[in-house]
């Protein structure tokens, strides 16, 4: 518990950080440019990629301030979360994520944030405060249903060609955006940023929000405001 209370304070540290805007991002430093912009999923939305994988410690402590973050975003930005791949043994988290996405898809046509949020938030707490072994499909099965998700449905999502498909191609954009560690952001596949670069969780968002300016002055071939 007193690692999820150092997570809440960390959010409120951020919540009071981000009253203030902070200095300009410096390119080489607080992010990098990639050599070659990819192509975003999110159309005329600015795409705010999320790297991250369940049993990371970082990724963990990170929630809750990036959670207060999501809630200040401009309609015109859509952050899309992608459970990086570096080994076989990162696979069932990231099998699990899109499972969850594409149950509530399957049960509500649209992704209800909330629920889906909130048991995103839950996976990250059975791993870290609990420490139940999600890998584990039976212990995942039992856990699963405890959380009121139909057990028999989510299996057969999770064993599923299309499940498989989106870890798969999940993998690829790791690969495709050189991410060596996690949590990382891709910023409307032009920039990358990470709290190792920015050096704090605060500096982190700062940082995300001046992204988010750069790419929509680049899309509207403006120069963003100084």
């Amino acid at each position: 518990m007193f690692t999820r209370a150092l997570s809440f304070f960390a959010a409120a540290v951020f919540s009071l950080s981000a009253l203030a805007a902070g200095p300009e991002a410096f390119e080489g430093h607080d992010y990098t440019r990639l050599k070659q912009a990819q192509p975003v999923a999110t159309g005329k939305k600015i795409e705010v990629l999320e790297f991250f994988w369940y049993r990371c410690p970082h990724c963990f402590q990170l929630e809750p301030g990036l959670n207060t973050w999501l809630k200040t975003l401009p309609r015109d930005v859509q952050v899309r979360r992608v459970p990086a791949v570096f080994r076989d043994d990162w696979v069932p988290g990231a099998k699990l994520y899109y499972t969850m996405e594409q149950y509530y898809m399957l049960e509500h046509t649209l992704v209800p944030t909330n629920r889906l949020d909130s048991l995103h938030r839950k996976v990250f707490d059975a791993y870290h405060l609990e420490n139940i072994n999600l890998n584990d499909p039976v212990v995942l099965g039992g856990w699963i249903a405890q959380q009121g998700v139909d057990r028999k449905q989510f299996e057969e999502i999770y064993n599923s060609f299309s499940t498989q498909s989106k870890v798969t191609q999940g993998a690829r954009l790791t690969t495709t955006y050189a991410i060596t560690g996690v949590p990382a952001f891709i910023i409307d596949g032009k920039y990358a940023t990470s709290m190792s670069m920015t050096g704090s969780e605060a500096r982190l968002f700062e940082v995300l929000d001046q992204l988010v300016v750069k790419a929509r002055a680049e899309r509207s071939g403006k120069k963003p405001a100084k």
